[in-house]
């Protein structure tokens, strides 16, 4: 990994010599053959080289966009995504052949497989799914939830996870940096606050919320999470086994995770009709790997509690990193999840 740095931080930097030096090969052609914009960068490589096992399609990911070296955290996040946790977790992911990351250049780098050339079926925000899928999904995040439930050494100086930062409280510190009055009120009168219950639009509620969801979240099981698991992130592979990608590893309260994944994922009225078997549904999963969580009625205060976590996510979310049509689907489903499980009561309470 280190005969491939700088990392190139412009797209025409991508050159044969470099692939050459990050794959390992000889890289005698590259061709752009399609460039994603957005949150990081994907850029799809047609390439030519001496090796047969590296496919003749890979996906680069990387911060290519004009806010990505404010964004070094995420794109170091994702690297030890790939080289870190997806060795040794049961989470289907696409397989990885290059990740580096370059502190100096604040650049973050992924080269993977072609899932478009594998045939897999890619999940779309705006289509939710069926509770049956959801189900499923949970399963394979129980057993990768488990690998490091109850183990606070792995985080620990030292420990094998010891990079991974708090979810909760990463996301707080970004909002009382970032959310001034005019910044909020731009977003709470765009396309997505219009989808939210006006319960939701006070600033200093959100922030009040959040550092109330930062504290709580230390209190219950906690775990190295995915960290992103909306749709848009997710995919079905060719034998119908649910993949995920576009990992942001975090240690973090599991329900969060799995109010995130199941509201996110769920048409409102589905969500509504299944939201409690569901997390009973992931509670027995997490039994059969080891682990005994808290009763039923207790895991669904911490669901009701971190549904504000979710709404903050694409409240705030800037329609740089997702489309407007996205944050405001996503807003107001879990809006509406919010109201249905009275997380302004469980807040209060906390």
């Amino acid at each position: 990994m280190a005969n491939a740095r700088p990392l190139p931080v412009e797209i025409g930097d991508i050159t044969e010599a470099w692939l050459s030096s990050a794959l390992g090969c000889t890289v005698s052609s590259v061709r752009i053959a399609d460039v994603n914009n957005g949150t990081c960068t994907k850029i799809r490589l047609a390439l030519v080289t001496d090796n047969p096992a590296v496919p003749v399609t890979l996906i680069l990911k990387g911060g290519f966009e004009p806010h990505s070296r404010m964004m070094d955290y995420m794109h170091a996040n994702e690297v030890h995504a790939y080289a870190d946790v997806a060795p040794m977790s049961p989470l289907r992911q696409p397989r990885c052949f290059f990740a580096g990351f370059d502190a100096e250049r604040q650049q973050g780098i992924v080269i993977m497989e072609d899932l478009v050339a594998r045939g897999v079926t890619f999940l779309h925000p705006q289509q939710p799914r069926s509770p049956e899928e959801v189900a499923q999904r949970l399963e394979r995040l129980a057993k990768h939830h488990a690998m490091t439930l109850g183990r606070p050494g792995d985080f620990a100086p030292q420990g094998r996870f010891d990079w991974a930062g708090d979810m909760i409280d990463g996301f707080y510190r970004y909002g009382e940096t970032i959310l001034t009055p005019p910044v909020w009120h731009g977003f709470v009168e765009s396309a997505r606050g219009a989808a939210a219950s006006v319960r939701f639009h006070g600033l200093d509620w959100f922030l009040d919320t959040l550092g109330k969801l930062s504290r709580f979240g230390k209190t219950v099981p906690r775990a190295l999470l995915h960290g992103d698991t909306h749709l848009g992130n997710l995919y079905i592979d060719t034998d119908g086994e649910p993949g995920f990608f576009d990992s942001q590893p975090h240690l973090g309260p599991v329900m969060a995770e799995v109010a995130y994944h199941v509201t996110g994922a769920l048409d409102m009225a589905d969500r509504r009709a299944n939201e409690r078997e569901l997390v009973a549904h992931y509670q027995a999963a997490m039994e059969a790997e080891g682990h005994t969580l808290p009763p039923l009625s207790e895991l669904m205060q911490q669901y009701a509690a971190f549904l504000a976590f979710g709404y903050a996510i694409f409240l705030v979310n800037a329609s740089d990193f997702q489309p407007e049509a996205i944050n405001t689907a996503y807003t107001a489903r879990f809006s509406c999840a919010m109201l249905d499980n009275d997380t302004l009561g469980m807040i209060a309470a906390l």
